[in-house]
């Protein structure tokens, strides 16, 4: 028999603002909204082993004032009429139809009443065809409880309930981490709430070089209690200096990126949890890994893999902390540049796409390369695509600096201590010049990726990602 597959919730910041402002009554009052889910069915969480549902957030739909048909402080009614419609549109767009409701004056919880009307309701709902019902609950504090009928008699409650765009708010149903003495320090600045949260948190990192291995070991040293690292390659001679962790023998080893940095993380000692994975990012073998993080930060230098992990962002609600690197030798007349970035996939914002990160005909050329080498040699010595060139340049202070860049994006997500603006856009480090800005620029409106609102939250979907090929 198989074990009852784990449930997390997800909230677009924007959707919540909206519940909220629609739940919100001057007189006390219950109120009541709808939302449609995205819906992520991972077969087996890398950590546990065990299956998990996540529900992403994808459209509010208010109840209209003439659905409503009475309210007071402790119940809410309204027509079912409304209801009826958000059960087809769910059906016809494959979305999980989901309940809110307050309790204004009290916590967050399910009460008898609940459980006997959402029963009914389960069970309509799945006889529509949808794909089960969900409900949650907003109580005073801020605090919120979320579950999923499966039918009228069977749900799961939520175990973890996150609120995600410039900050990233993960509520954990499950008893908090116990203190320990060597994070006592960073508790010390960000208050006790902050190495529970750090040492819950599921973060995958896709590229184990220079940067990866950078954020690796901060991340692992900052108390992050789960990791998945990410990356098909060996380390070799050219990359030993930048690569935190390797050691000499591991070159003729022929040793893969990500064991050196899992064999780091386990002799740390700090109780991280690693799985790994050699592979690359879009490979099937990845999707169950990558949707079960709560975090992902994008180490590849690839554009084909930085538009996987661009959708990716967008259809399940995962924050992407994207890095990057420009190094240019100075030559004759022409300074140094050196230049790093990093970009904060999150919704709201405008993609890396529309921020000319990726190069969509260099992703088609590396695509072939990986799938038709002989082609793709073919083509280049025609000239009809761009690659074979020599290596870029690197340097391991310049690598770890902007690694160090990312990592204070997370801890801004989850602290603020910038202030309340969230997670900064796109950041660039001018190493050359001793120059840090952040810049941005307006959502590219025919972008297939952020130009409508319609990949946001919007979970599996067949073909996955909406990639064709």
């Amino acid at each position: 028999m198989m074990p009852a597959a784990a449930l997390d919730i997800i909230l677009l910041e924007s959707h919540e603002a909206a519940l909220r402002a629609l739940l919100h009554r001057e007189n006390g009052s219950e109120a009541a909204a709808y939302v449609l889910f995205g819906k992520a069915e991972i077969a087996a969480d890398p950590w546990s082993k065990q299956p998990r549902i996540r529900l992403i957030s994808h459209e509010v739909v208010p109840i209209t004032s003439d659905e409503m048909v009475s309210s007071s402080s402790v119940h809410v009614t309204w027509s079912t009429q409304g209801f009826m419609r958000l059960l087809g549109l769910a059906q016809r767009r494959n979305l999980v139809p989901a309940l809110v409701h307050t309790h204004p004056g009290a916590g967050a919880f399910f009460s008898d009443q609940d459980d006997r009307n959402e029963a009914e309701l389960a069970r309509t709902a799945i006889n529509k065809g949808t794909r089960g019902l969900a409900s949650m609950v907003f109580g005073q504090h801020d605090a919120i409880v979320g579950r999923l009928w499966t039918s009228a008699k069977i749900f799961t409650q939520a175990s973890s309930i996150s609120i995600v765009g410039g900050k990233i708010n993960i509520q954990r149903m499950q008893p908090e981490v116990s203190e320990t003495a060597v994070l006592a320090r960073q508790a010390a600045l960000f208050g006790k709430g902050f190495n529970p949260i750090v040492q819950a948190l599921r973060v995958g990192v896709i590229g184990c070089g220079g940067t990866g291995s950078a954020v690796v070991s901060l991340l692992t040293r900052l108390g992050v209690g789960h990791l998945a690292l990410m990356d098909n390659d060996t380390i070799d001679t050219t990359n030993l200096n930048r690569v935190h962790g390797s050691r000499a023998a591991d070159v003729p080893a022929k040793l893969a990126k990500v064991d050196i940095l899992a064999r780091e993380i386990e002799a740390c000692g700090l109780g991280t949890q690693v799985v790994t994975r050699r592979a690359w990012v879009g490979e099937p073998s990845l999707r169950d890994v990558l949707r079960s993080c709560d975090v992902l930060f994008g180490c590849t230098d690839d554009n084909q893999g930085r538009l996987t992990l661009n959708r990716l962002a967008h259809y399940y609600g995962i924050p992407l902390i994207d890095v990057g690197l420009r190094m240019r030798s100075a030559k004759s007349g022409v300074d140094y540049d050196m230049t790093g970035r990093v970009t904060t996939i999150r919704p709201g914002n405008p993609c890396l796409i529309c921020l000319g990160v990726i190069n969509a005909q260099r992703a088609a050329a590396e695509g072939l390369q990986r799938n038709d080498p002989a082609e793709f040699e073919r083509r280049k010595a025609e000239a009809y695509v761009e690659g074979g060139g020599d290596p870029a340049p690197a340097v391991v202070t310049f690598t770890t600096s902007i690694a160090c860049v990312a990592v204070d994006e997370l801890i801004q997500g989850l602290t603020g201590f910038r202030g309340q603006g969230g997670m900064t856009h796109n950041r660039i480090r001018r190493f050359d010049r001793v120059e840090d800005r952040s810049m941005t620029c307006q959502p590219i409106p025919t972008c297939p990726v952020c130009g409508t609102e319609a990949t946001w939250g919007r979970g599996d979907v067949n073909p996955f990602l909406g990639v064709i090929g």
